[in-house]
């Protein structure tokens, strides 16, 4: 049966700008701007000034994402699992999650191992850089083991949803979900309402990403107004090389698990670029969450596996992070390198990426957790803190990329385990976004 035509004056569904379209817009003009702004007031203090704008512009989209963002999870989580009676499913589901996780932190490790150790980005490079950059910086520090596990029971709830910790929020929510579900009929009316407040935020989270391509162009603007494109050329070797080695892990590694789980590529790619490129362009995860969750739900994956597997993500599914942790850290051994003389073994290595699976895992609330994570890894290898400052000109353009996979894995993970659980609705992918299983 042939499709009803568009009539006269309609505009085609094929033709229809949308918000990824806008975004793409937005970053575009962000770039010229920002080139703009750099080239035409060489007086920091002038250029600053220019500049105060398009970060306010930032700033009030990403406050208002970061403002809904614990009334979202707390509701999805909480109607999500009090809305089902099987109890042990959050346990299996919560296992299941971390299982994959360390297994993807893992690869995404070893692809970053490999790469750098290929292309050598830091051979013949001098180690350059003010270290009191790195001061603020090092007041944070990664959690061990313990403080990780401890970090992830807040002592007071409120705290948790001011500070925005994902983790801690989404840990209150499981335990909450499970005493309005043992409430019986007690809880119905709370259930009822997490469900309303639910949709609520959907819709409020519609209203707010309208302003996302001016909340993109002010972020991208800003770095490349303050930065300039001339800082890419002195580490433009190392920036490559991670760009690469992402494109790798997600053509070959992500690629492998989306067929091994029989995912519908098309439908994924599409249910997956408006949060991919938000995260790229803001390099903020928590801009993207709310289309994530959104966009997983109607790719077909429940929104009780949504709700629990994407904030849990945040703090231990970061494979964008890992696997520039991996790069950096060997890359500052290579140019350390050229004034020691002293190459890092391989053994070395692969003892710095066990470190770097533990250190990066609890450090998801942490300001510039990257670089955090890469400060403690450079003070315990013995390598030098100058590194990490020489990198942190261009960190802005890889923090970008690495932030874009980190979301990106992690609505991969919620597909995943929507499909381990059997629970993935195919036939609601392909009336929503179009394509086949893989």
């Amino acid at each position: 049966m042939n499709a009803p035509r568009a009539k006269s004056g309609e505009a085609k569904p094929g033709w229809r700008f949308g918000l990824s379209q806008q975004i793409v817009v937005g970053l575009i003009v962000g770039i010229i701007g920002g080139y703009i702004v750099n080239v035409s007031y060489s007086d920091a203090a002038a250029r600053d000034a220019v500049l105060a704008w398009p970060n306010l512009i930032k700033d009030i989209f990403l406050h208002l994402i970061r403002m809904m963002v614990a009334p979202l999870v707390f509701a999805s989580l909480v109607q999500g699992i009090a809305g089902h009676e099987d109890i042990k499913k959050v346990g299996r589901i919560a296992v299941k999650s971390l299982v994959y996780f360390e297994v993807l932190s893992g690869l995404a490790l070893g692809v970053g191992l490999l790469l750098v150790n290929l292309i050598k980005p830091g051979a013949g490079m001098t180690i350059t850089g003010d270290v009191s950059k790195l001061s603020t910086i090092e007041q944070a520090h990664p959690h061990n083991v313990v403080e990780t596990i401890l970090h992830v029971f807040p002592t007071s709830v409120i705290q948790a949803m001011a500070e925005g910790d994902v983790l801690q929020i989404a840990a209150f929510s499981v335990v909450f979900a499970i005493a309005v579900s043992l409430a019986g009929d007690a809880g119905k009316p709370v259930l009822d309402f997490c469900g309303s407040l639910r949709e609520v935020m959907f819709k409020f989270a519609g209203v707010i990403m309208t302003a996302a391509p001016f909340g993109v162009a002010g972020a991208i603007m800003a770095t490349v107004g303050d930065q300039g494109v001339a800082v890419l050329l002195g580490l433009g070797k190392l920036v490559l090389t991670l760009y690469l080695a992402l494109v790798i892990f997600i053509v070959f590694i992500f690629g492998a698990v989306i067929w091994i789980a029989k995912i519908p590529l098309m439908s994924f790619v599409r249910a997956t670029r408006e949060p991919f490129t938000l995260a790229f362009a803001t390099a903020n995860s928590e801009a993207a969450l709310p289309d994530a969750f959104a966009k997983m739900e109607r790719l077909g994956v429940p929104r009780g596996i949504v709700g629990f597997v994407l904030p849990m993500g945040y703090s231990f599914n970061l494979d964008g992070t890992a696997l520039y942790l991996a790069m950096a850290s060997v890359f500052i051994a290579q140019a350390a390198e050229t004034t020691t003389h002293m190459p890092m073994s391989i053994g070395t290595q692969i003892g710095m990426m066990l470190t770097l699976m533990l250190t990066s895992k609890g450090v998801a609330a942490v300001p510039r957790v990257s670089m955090v994570v890469l400060i403690a890894t450079l003070t315990s290898f013995k390598l030098p803190l100058e590194g990490a400052a020489m990198i942190l000109g261009v960190d802005a353009f890889m923090d970008m990329a690495r932030t874009s996979v980190n979301v990106l894995g992690n609505c991969l993970a919620s597909v995943v385990i929507a499909r381990w659980e059997g629970e993935f609705d195919d036939k609601k992918a392909q009336a929503e976004f179009g394509g086949r299983a893989g």
